[in-house]
């Protein structure tokens, strides 16, 4: 393993005039972001990536609310100490996401580009370079770069290693979790960026996530969580969206005056931010538009309890 020199191991700072803005690469049929690795963690020994304490490191953004989910999961799933974590810059160009001064080099391969762990995986990469990424120390190269895969894997597949803090991903309610995910991730973890967007597309974009929100305010008067009695996947994969909202697509409050216009929603963000796997991995300074006025995440939540 290099010895790293936080003045060697750096990159230069983020300039697009001379190396342009990062492009995101896509297949013509889809406008998804092309994922070149998706692979999965097994017990079996299946896929060759096993659940070993100290293999694997991750690549996270303080900003992205796909990375967040993993590292909320990684906390709750007590794997501090088991699958090791460090975070890019919050700004990039053309070169895509790297390693800078504010959150330090690349403590695995010294690495000062993540495109440098695409590459050792696949000469010639030419897919999305993203967070998070699920690096493996034993065959040095990218395991997946597939968040919601990367979530799941590491809510079940250390548990002989860590004793979960919360099981975040129950055998009995896993298919009532990926329903609601069917139903949020396009109307809102996707669709919230579209409705602070003009034009007819926006508007019906704003409609789909008010009413959304009206639904999840509905939901949530009853009851703490979104299924079952306990914290879950569903909760985690809502509320890095909620936490963005009001700062991010919604800061000059062009798709409606704001998150608390849905208190039992609002208070049950306000609740998930009391515990500290949610709070420890929020950096608001690092998604919050110039001029955002931030809600008052600490006022008491007053939620129901199971």
């Amino acid at each position: 393993m290099p010895r790293l020199s936080s003045f060697s191991r750096l990159a230069t700072p983020a300039d697009s005039r001379t190396h342009g803005e990062y492009r995101i690469v896509r297949r013509p049929d889809d406008p998804r972001p092309l994922y070149r690795f998706t692979d999965r963690i097994s017990d079996d020994s299946s896929t060759g990536f096993t659940p070993r304490a100290g293999r694997y490191h991750l690549y996270g953004g303080w900003f992205c609310p796909w990375s967040q989910r993993v590292t909320i999961t990684r906390a709750l799933a007590n794997l501090d100490h088991v699958v090791t974590v460090s975070y890019v810059d919050n700004v990039r160009d053309g070169r895509g996401w790297a390693f800078r001064e504010q959150h330090g080099p690349d403590p695995v391969n010294g690495f000062t580009l993540l495109r440098q762990a695409y590459e050792a995986t696949e000469e010639g990469f030419d897919g999305h370079v993203s967070v998070p990424t699920l690096w493996d120390r034993a065959t040095a190269r990218v395991v997946s770069n597939e968040f919601k895969t990367i979530g799941i894997d590491l809510a079940t597949r250390f548990r002989h290693l860590a004793e979960p803090i919360v099981d975040t991903y129950p055998l009995r309610h896993r298919d009532e979790i990926e329903e609601l995910d069917n139903w949020l991730n396009p109307a809102v973890n996707h669709g919230v960026s579209q409705a602070g967007r003009p034009g007819p597309d926006g508007e019906g974009a704003r409609s789909t996530l008010l009413d959304a929100f009206a639904t999840l305010d509905q939901r949530l008067a009853s009851r703490r969580y979104l299924v079952g009695n306990t914290l879950t996947e569903a909760d985690i994969r809502l509320w890095v969206t909620l936490v963005r909202y009001d700062v991010g697509v919604n800061a000059h409050r062009v798709v409606n005056p704001g998150l608390h216009e849905f208190p039992h929603l609002w208070a049950y963000a306000r609740d998930l931010y009391t515990v500290p796997a949610f709070r420890a991995t929020t950096d608001f300074s690092s998604f919050t538009l110039p001029g955002a006025d931030l809600p008052d995440w600490h006022a008491p939540a007053n939620r129901p309890h199971p």
